[in-house]
Order: C-alpha cells, then structure tokens, then sequence
C-alpha cells in the first residue's frame, strides 16, 4: 500500500447537517421559501454537486433560480458555519494519518468541492490535520466531470504518481464511492451521518470508525 485517498471533505470531518442549515440560510437570504428537511436532504444527496441539487429542486418545484448565485451564498454561509462549530476530526481518521506517516504511506485528498470550502476545512482542522501532510489536494477546478464519474480520481493517480492498484479510497456517500471504484481502486465506505443506512455492497468494508485494518 502506497496511499490512501480521503475523497471528500466528509471523510475528514461530518459536516452533512451543517451543509443542510447553510443550504437552508441560503435560501431565506434569497427570499425563497423552501426548507431542507433531513428526509428531504438526504434524497437530494444520492446526487454530487450542490448546485445540481439546488437546480432539482426548483425543477421539481415549477420554479427558476440562479442556482450558481443560492451556492456561491450557501458556501459563504458554511464555512463561517464550519469555523463557529469547533469541529473535530471524525472517528479514527487521526490513527489513521499517524500510521501512515509511520509507515511512508502518502496521503491525498480526492475532493471535488471548492478550494473555498477546503480552506475553511483546514482551519478548522487546525491543530489536528494540516495541508503539509497530503500530497494531493483536489478541488471542482481540477475536473469538468462530477463524481461518480472518475475523473478526479484519474487525476489523483497522475499527480501522485500512483497505480491503482497501490491506494485505497475512502468514501462517505455511496455516489463518491462509485468515483474510486469507476477508476479501478478498491474503496472503503466511511458513511456520513445522511449516508449510514447505504448498502456500499460494492465496497471493500463499510465501517463507522477508521482503523488499520483498512491497510490489510
């Protein structure tokens, strides 16, 4: 084993129901009157891309908005959410950071959300994980494909000089997971809170804390 790529920000730290909140301050900033209940968010997350989910929505509703301006606002609005919350590094992802570097394995971040919402990850993450221990960093401006499609992955495996036959991914949402396994590299589900209930029956081992055993 030569990597293991974390491939989203999710993976690192739960932040689903504070993007739900954001998204729902978002749109009370708009004027809009919708509410994302959990149930309602949770159906709407079996899709990637915040500003696809926004334009679904007011698809299924009769109704036309500017999706791209209701996201650019949401993302402002969560990562001042994400700072004020004093998050924590989900369950086990430090043991696994510390036998990597122990045992040279490299480390990269397979994410395909804004360098914006990565940024605001990191400080507040500060302390716990930092930017220097990852040797790729990936963000929306890296691919024109959204996940399942692979491409953030192939792009992962060329900056990092890697085969994919010597990393293993690690993924919150049954569609990310798709992403790894459509670039050929084994995956290990990590649910999100919104996600628990998934099958992952294509994955390597679904868990709810990271330990070594996912190196194995």
């Amino acid at each position: 084993m030569k990597a293991v790529l974390f491939g989203s920000i999710g993976t690192l730290i739960e932040t689903s129901d504070i993007q739900r909140k954001s998204f729902n301050q978002a749109f009370k900033r708009e004027g809009l009157n919708w509410y994302w209940s959990r149930k309602t968010y949770s159906k709407l997350l079996k899709k990637s891309g915040g500003i696809k989910r926004i334009e679904d929505f007011a698809r299924q509703n009769g109704e036309s908005v500017n999706a791209k301006k209701i996201w650019k606002n949401k993302t402002d609005i969560f990562n001042k959410n994400i700072i004020s919350n004093n998050i924590s590094a989900r369950k086990g992802v430090l043991k696994i950071f510390k036998y990597a570097k122990k045992n040279s394995i490299e480390i990269g971040l397979v994410s395909s959300t804004s360098k914006k919402n990565i940024t605001t990850i990191f400080k507040a993450l500060d302390g716990q994980i930092s930017k220097e221990e990852f040797s790729f960093i990936g963000n929306k401006n890296l691919v024109s494909k959204p996940k399942p499609n692979p491409e953030i992955y192939f792009k992962a495996l060329e900056i990092m000089n890697l085969n994919k036959k010597d990393c293993i991914a690690i993924e919150d949402s049954e569609e990310s997971a798709r992403s790894a396994i459509n670039a050929g590299i084994q995956c290990i589900a990590f649910p999100g809170i919104y996600h628990s209930d998934g099958s992952f029956d294509f994955c390597k081992m679904k868990l709810d804390k990271l330990d070594i055993s996912i190196f194995k």
